[in-house]
């Protein structure tokens, strides 16, 4: 689910993405705050921008 209580849930949304077959790396971590890159090909992206939408699709016709 990508929001949560009217708010971003980011790490439902780095889940998605690493579903959808992009690389999610830990590029350093200062304190509490990470640093992270996402990458992938086109297809990766294709496949991440359709979960992402099926899953606002799922959270707005929840509500």
């Amino acid at each position: 689910m990508a929001l949560s209580e009217g708010t971003v849930n980011f790490d439902a949304i780095v889940e998605l993405a690493r579903e959808a077959g992009m690389l999610v790396t830990l590029d350093g971590q200062i304190g509490r705050e990470k640093y992270e890159s996402i990458v992938g090909s086109l297809t990766a992206f294709r496949r991440f921008i359709h979960a992402l939408h099926g899953s606002l699709a799922e959270q707005f016709t929840a509500s």
